[in-house]
């Protein structure tokens, strides 16, 4: 099982940044997915999650009306669309399959910094 972040970027507050986790080794579309942040000396957040099959996501009150998660299954890919961003958005993001307690695998995680 392999997940791989990509969509490092440096981007100036109110900006935009896509992130992709391309995904290998299992049947993508059997497993809900996730996005989990980390800033800087603080602890895992959870940002947001989509079922299987894309007809249910939920997100953090943090992020609410300004990320969007999707998924490409033909691809094996997860998608976060970041808008309106903010310094506090600032973290290393990972992709995470939900497995498990609470889940199984993870992302190397990729780092996305906000600021002018």
């Amino acid at each position: 099982v392999q997940l791989v972040e990509s969509g490092v970027g440096l981007v100036q507050p109110g900006g935009s940044l896509r992130l992709s986790c391309a995904t290998s080794g299992f049947t993508f579309s059997n497993y809900y997915m996730n996005w989990v942040r980390q800033a800087p000396g603080k602890g895992l957040e959870w940002v947001s999650v989509i079922t299987s099959g894309s007809s249910i996501t939920r997100y953090a009150v943090s992020v609410k009306g300004r990320f969007t998660i999707s998924r490409d299954n033909a691809k094996d890919t997860l998608y976060l669309e970041m808008n309106s961003l903010k310094p506090e958005d600032t973290a290393v993001y990972f992709c995470a399959r939900d497995g498990g307690a609470p889940y199984d695998y993870w992302g190397q995680g990729t780092q996305v910094t906000v600021s002018s």
